[in-house]
């Protein structure tokens, strides 16, 4: 219980310090990110369980990572993550997980995520923001990406990249649990060096 009260402190820190900095009110980010004043304020007291897909706009609406508003400081040159030790930001109804491992610093940022996906089971996401492109390394199984309406087949060994800006899904297929590693590269921020 404690690591979940210290993450939403952390989050709560985070949403506040990049709203500030953007120079938008709570209802002005609430507006843009489709996210309820209510919930906002709720947020930012530390409070309530945003879902992923509100972390989602809010990080894009805010032109930061989601790894951004739920890390704290940086602990040093290398940072090792273990699976196990980060919590899953998405839970399917089959038994699917996707967790957000990490994200690089600096102005054009990454976020590495592992999924797992069981046959038939499927996560659609909302485009992003201009700029964000994506990648699915698939290492066991197979998926189905859908981008646009349109479905890619991809198998374990390949790996497949579009632009995030579109309606997207992942799909698992086949008869066995597809495994893959999804990068989101984020655009530099407002302000950042190009």
């Amino acid at each position: 219980m404690a690591e979940t009260e210290a993450a939403l402190r952390t989050l709560a820190h985070n949403v506040r310090a990049a709203r500030t900095r953007a120079g938008l009110s709570l209802d002005e980010l609430g507006r843009r990110a489709k996210v309820s004043k209510g919930a906002l304020v709720a947020l930012e007291k530390a409070q309530g369980n945003p879902n992923f897909a509100t972390l989602v706009r809010l990080a894009d609406t805010l032109g930061i990572s989601v790894s951004a508003l739920m890390e704290g400081p940086a602990e040093g040159r290398v940072r090792v993550v273990s699976a196990d030790s980060v919590m899953p930001l998405w839970a399917g109804e089959k038994g699917g997980e996707a967790r957000l491992m990490l994200t690089t610093s600096g102005p054009a940022p990454v976020e590495v995520w592992r999924w797992r996906l069981e046959p038939g089971e499927e996560y659609p996401s909302h485009p992003h923001q201009p700029g964000v492109a994506e990648t699915v390394s698939v290492t066991a199984g197979r998926m189905v990406l859908v981008v646009d309406g349109t479905e890619h087949p991809v198998e374990a060994g390949q790996t497949a990249t579009f632009d995030g800006d579109a309606p997207h899904t992942y799909r698992g297929a086949g008869t066995g649990t597809c495994h893959l590693i999804m990068t989101v590269h984020i655009p530099p921020g407002p302000g950042s060096a190009s």
